[in-house]
C-alpha cells in the first residue's frame, strides 16, 4: 500500500475515533447532504433573561446559550454548515428601547433567511404554573410537513431520555421565529425550570450532553429520511 493510501486510511480511523470519543455517531447520510445549513437559535439574551430557575435562579438565556454551543459541536463535527443567531450573552435587539423584543426576533429571522438555511432549531427552556410538569417538548411551524416530520423525529429521541416522564407529541407553535422563516423549523423546549427535577438535571453536564445529542440524533434521522424520499 502506498504512503498516500496509508495516510488516508489513518486519517479516516482518527476521524471515527474522534467522533466516538465525542459521543457522536459518524455521518450516515450521503455526502451531497453534508452541505446542509443548520441555524441554531439560542432564545432570549441581554436584558431578556427568559424564565428563571425555581431554586438555582439560573437564567433561561444563559442555559439556552450553553445548550446551543453543545449542539453546535455535534453538527460541526458532522460536516454541516452551522450558524448560531447569537454567540454571547447579548440579545439581538440593538439599542435598548421600545420594541426591543420585536427587533430581537426580526434579526433572528433575518439571519436564518440570509444564510438560506435548510433547518432552524430554536433552543428554549420552559416554565409552567403546574410545577409537576416536566420533560422536553418540540414545537413546529404550522403548515410545514417537513417541520412536522423533523419535530416528530426529534421528539422521539427526547422521549427516550427520561423513563419516568410521559411521552410528548410535537405540537404546532404560533411563534414569530417559526411563522416567519422559510425553512424547516422547530423550537425545542428542553425542560421546565419551574420543576425542581428538570432544573436539577439541566444544571448537570451529563444531562445537557445527552439532551443535545438527542436533538442531534433526531435531526440526523430526519435528514436520512429526507435523503430516501
Amino acid at each position: 500500500m502506498g504512503k498516500k493510501l496509508v495516510l488516508v486510511a489513518v486519517s479516516l480511523i482518527l476521524i471515527v475515533c474522534f467522533s466516538t470519543f465525542m459521543g457522536i455517531t459518524p455521518r450516515v447520510y450521503a455526502n451531497k447532504k453534508s452541505n446542509f445549513t443548520v441555524v441554531i437559535d439560542p432564545g432570549h439574551g441581554g436584558i431578556d433573561p427568559g424564565v428563571i430557575g425555581v431554586n438555582s435562579k439560573i437564567k433561561e438565556s444563559d442555559l439556552n446559550l450553553y445548550l446551543s454551543r453543545l449542539l453546535y459541536k455535534y453538527f460541526y463535527a458532522d460536516g454541516m454548515t452551522v450558524i448560531t443567531t447569537r454567540n454571547s450573552d447579548n440579545g439581538l435587539y440593538g439599542n435598548i428601547g421600545k420594541g426591543f423584543k420585536k427587533r430581537d426576533l426580526y434579526n433572528r429571522v433575518k439571519i436564518v433567511k440570509d444564510c438560506n438555511a435548510d433547518i432552524m432549531i430554536s433552543i428554549h427552556v420552559n416554565k409552567y404554573r403546574d410545577s409537576t410538569r416536566r420533560g422536553a417538548q418540540v414545537f413546529y411551524r404550522a403548515g410545514s410537513e417537513d417541520s412536522k416530520r423533523l419535530a416528530l423525529s426529534v421528539q422521539t429521541q427526547l422521549n427516550s431520555l427520561l423513563k419516568d416522564v410521559k411521552d410528548y407529541a410535537p405540537l404546532t407553535g404560533d411563534y414569530y421565529v417559526l411563522n416567519n422563516v422559510d425553512c424547516t423549523a422547530i423550537i425545542v423546549e428542553c425542560g421546565f425550570l419551574s420543576n425542581e427535577k428538570d432544573e436539577k438535571l439541566l444544571l448537570t453536564e451529563d444531562y445537557r450532553e445527552r439532551l443535545m445529542r438527542s436533538v442531534y440524533f433526531g435531526v440526523v434521522a430526519y435528514i436520512n429520511d429526507f435523503q430516501c424520499q
